[in-house]
């Protein structure tokens, strides 16, 4: 037992967040939590780390997870488990919350594939177009689902469904939750367990402690459990570069309204600072239709004019960045040339994704690691 945790009546407190054990010293390890938050932890019942404190209340995710040891760890000792795993993504950004090689740690042991947030596409999106197309996804990723199903956490769409359909695969084993961060993972959970238990406040110490660093246990009527992983952070995810109220500027709030740009040749979007879309060549002027934030701000100039632009208006007009002070550590843009040859989705991962005509050359540009890629389109 480490010197640096928290005893309280002889047992190590947990962060009722993420499972954490709870200490006061290291700032930048897990389980991190300032005295004076933990002492009113104590009081209230309800201890919170501060990256997941920070998280609920500011939206903000601090750069402290699990190392990829730990992550290895816990992905091994699911495989030695005869379990369901619970695979959550984001559809909005499925790149940056994909775990390649899902199916090598987790063993033989069924995967439920989940695609979460389905509350902020539009209405016209067909579900079985995304289920079918999730699904793919998944497989080039080398992950074979036992079935997908799309929900929202937030509004609490189709979770009966899949409370449904997890008692289905189960057959009577614990069950897995597992995904990367910034996936409604923790709304899910919370969903789950006011329709499981009929609790409706969040998870508290006493009625769900934190057994070990990784995991949090949730008891179910038969004895098994729902064991609710951490959230694994992947810097490849357009978050990973945001803070605080940035990530309400890109990160879809409500239902997205598209928005159809008329654009000529060598003409060029800028999603705030964050990213920018490119028409290079083309016969004529085109009509794009771009699915993201409602609102984020976004500007159109010409492509010659672009990198100027972005260089000067970069934490001013173009934000986020927030600020100057942010400017100097947020990643430059990275290009990716595309030529259509069918009606296309290219999607700038985490922030959405502009529809554009077949027999064009287009340019998605975003942070340097985060995926921009096309594929035919979903309306």
């Amino acid at each position: 037992m480490s010197e640096n945790e928290v005893i309280v009546d002889g047992e190590v407190v947990h962060c009722i967040g993420c499972g954490a054990k709870v200490q006061t010293n290291d700032k930048n390890a897990l389980g991190y939590t300032p005295q004076s938050a933990l002492e009113k932890g104590l009081k209230s019942g309800e201890v919170y780390c501060q990256r997941c404190f920070r998280l609920r209340h500011y939206n903000e995710i601090a750069p402290v997870s699990l190392s990829d040891d730990d992550f290895l760890k816990l992905l091994t000792s699911i495989s030695e488990t005869d379990s369901l795993i619970v695979y959550v993504i984001d559809i909005f950004d499925v790149n940056g919350s994909l775990i390649p090689g899902l199916h090598r740690f987790v063993g033989h042991n069924p995967v439920l594939l989940v695609g979460n947030k389905m509350d902020v596409l539009p209405a016209s999106i067909k579900k079985t177009k995304v289920r079918d197309w999730l699904r793919q996804r998944a497989n080039a990723a080398g992950i074979r689902p036992v079935d997908v199903e799309l929900i929202s956490a937030k509004t609490n769409f189709d979770v009966d469904r899949l409370l449904d359909q997890i008692e289905k695969y189960r057959h009577g084993k614990d069950v897995y939750v597992v995904g990367v961060t910034n996936v409604g993972k923790s709304t899910l959970i919370n969903s789950v367990i006011r329709r499981s238990t009929g609790i409706k406040e969040l998870i508290t110490t006493s009625r769900f402690p934190g057994t070990t660093l990784d995991r949090i246990d949730i008891p179910l009527d038969d004895g098994h459990s729902i064991v609710d992983t951490p959230g694994i952070i992947q810097p490849e995810q357009m978050a990973h570069h945001l803070v605080g109220k940035e990530l309400n500027l890109v990160t879809p709030q409500k239902t997205i309204k598209p928005k159809v740009y008329q654009l000529n040749p060598e003409q060029t979007l800028f999603f705030g600072g964050v990213a920018r879309f490119d028409y290079e060549t083309g016969d004529r002027k085109h009509g794009f239709t771009v699915y993201a934030e409602n609102n984020l701000y976004i500007h159109r100039t010409k492509l010659i004019n672009a990198d100027a632009f972005y260089d000067k208006q970069l934490g001013h007009l173009l934000t986020p960045p927030s600020d100057e002070s942010r400017v100097a550590d947020f990643p430059a843009l990275e290009r990716h040339e595309f030529k259509t040859t069918q009606k296309s989705d290219v999607v700038i991962e985490g922030l959405g994704w502009v529809t554009v005509p077949s027999g064009v050359v287009v340019s998605g540009w975003a942070p340097k690691g985060v995926s921009v890629l096309i594929r035919p389109a979903m309306i």
